[in-house]
């Protein structure tokens, strides 16, 4: 799961920068959330804080990668009714 989570912040940091190429086939993850991730797709991202301070490192790295997510625009949503914008 680290491997899939990994491959969608290279596409989130790919979208942000808006690079010319975005790694969707790196992993099953990205490759299936393409059609979400893509321009016209929709996409909520919850992010999960644990308050017990064991787990503050765990914390704050999905609060990092949540920052990463934030940063991405990749346009406006399409409305979608069976298949057809």
């Amino acid at each position: 799961i680290n491997q899939s989570l990994s491959s969608l912040g290279d596409v989130f940091e790919a979208l942000s920068s808006r690079s010319k190429h975005v790694p969707y086939r790196n992993s099953k993850l990205t490759y299936l959330l393409k059609p979400c991730l893509s321009a016209g797709g929709k996409a909520l991202m919850f992010v999960h804080v644990n308050p017990d301070p064991a787990s503050a490192y765990e914390s704050l790295t999905s609060l990092r990668f949540a920052v990463k997510v934030a940063g991405c625009e990749v346009g406006p949503a399409a409305r979608r009714i069976n298949g057809h914008v």
